[in-house]
């Protein structure tokens, strides 16, 4: 339930924002802030507005209807309204208690918490934006039900494309010369930037770097803070030709958030495999045990959004 009149204090703050898009022209020069800012402001809007959030929870619910690890609760209509979402009601252990848990039963999650966020983009074409421990609840073997759908991004296929042609040319193709276009193309890096391919690769690698190559790898609490190190590092020689289009602003919570959750786990996986299962591109059998359930459920369904390929 949403507090009386926090959506109207949130809104008349989020219009008064002149401090932070000063600090935002210092510290990100390249980037169109006033694009940012505005992106911002509709996403948390959005949050607020509780009938949207319920229409969220019902469309992934219904995605992943039957799935053998992924679980989202129904929502209950007649008891949701604009200030107040009702669902069914959950429960389960929270990520403290995942902590102390075995690896094993940690890599799981994980996996499937990774599969939840990569399937739900490619497939319904949809981020939820708020990747945070607070937001799982775990059942063990892998099972997690997913919780708060306020902060959903939903993309075109249009808007989707640059990112698969960015990991296609980068991780599969191996051509740097197409990532760097790539990058040019869906705004991410002005296309007179006078910075070698080479120191380019460099500075973005970073955040492809769990699937660049197969093989089992963990991601560690210090990989998740190199992440984020270099999402903000200003000091770059990159840092004055880069920024993030309004499209893909919410997205950036996958460095910032996802990492830093699979990063707390000390996830292991084969990262790489995993993604070549759900990228449209590549479309690889089933790498993991998990892999192959998800595969038998997929098989059992009717298609529910059509495919990027």
């Amino acid at each position: 339930m949403q507090y009386p009149g926090i959506a109207e204090t949130i809104a008349a703050d989020l219009g008064n924002v002149a401090l932070l898009r000063r600090m935002l022209r210092i510290t990100a020069p390249s980037q169109d802030v006033d694009a940012l800012l505005a992106e911002l402001r509709e996403r948390v809007l959005e949050e607020l507005d509780y009938r949207r959030e319920a229409e969220n929870q019902r469309l992934l619910a219904a995605y992943y209807d039957g799935h053998p690890t992924i679980h989202i609760p129904g929502i209950i209509s007649e008891l949701s309204t604009r200030r107040v979402v009702t669902s069914e009601l959950a429960d389960g252990a929270r990520f403290a208690e995942l902590a102390g848990w075995s690896q094993e039963e940690r890599d799981l999650a994980a996996e499937t918490i990774y599969r939840f966020v990569f399937r739900s983009l490619y497939e319904v074409h949809a981020f939820n934006g708020d990747p945070h421990p607070g937001n799982y609840l775990f059942h063990g073997g892998g099972r997690v039900t997913f919780l708060d759908f306020g902060l959903v991004k939903h993309f075109t296929p249009n808007e989707l494309q640059p990112l698969m042609q960015m990991a296609r040319h980068l991780c599969v193709d191996n051509d740097p010369e197409a990532f760097r276009r790539s990058m040019e193309q869906a705004g991410f890096l002005r296309p007179d930037a006078p910075l070698s391919t080479e120191t380019i690769v460099g500075h973005m690698g970073v955040f492809y770097e769990t699937i660049r190559q197969r093989g089992r790898l963990t991601i560690t609490g210090d990989y998740a803070s190199a992440v984020v190190r270099r999402f903000f590092d200003v000091r770059s020689p990159v840092a004055e030709y880069v920024s993030v289009p309004r499209s893909y602003v919410i997205l950036q919570r996958i460095n910032l958030g996802l990492f830093a959750v699979l990063g707390e786990l000390s996830a292991t996986a084969d990262w790489r495999a995993i993604a070549e299962e759900i990228w449209p591109f590549v479309r690889a059998p089933a790498s993991t045990p998990m892999g192959l359930s998800e595969a038998a459920w997929q098989a059992g369904r009717p298609a529910v959004t059509e495919s990027l390929a």
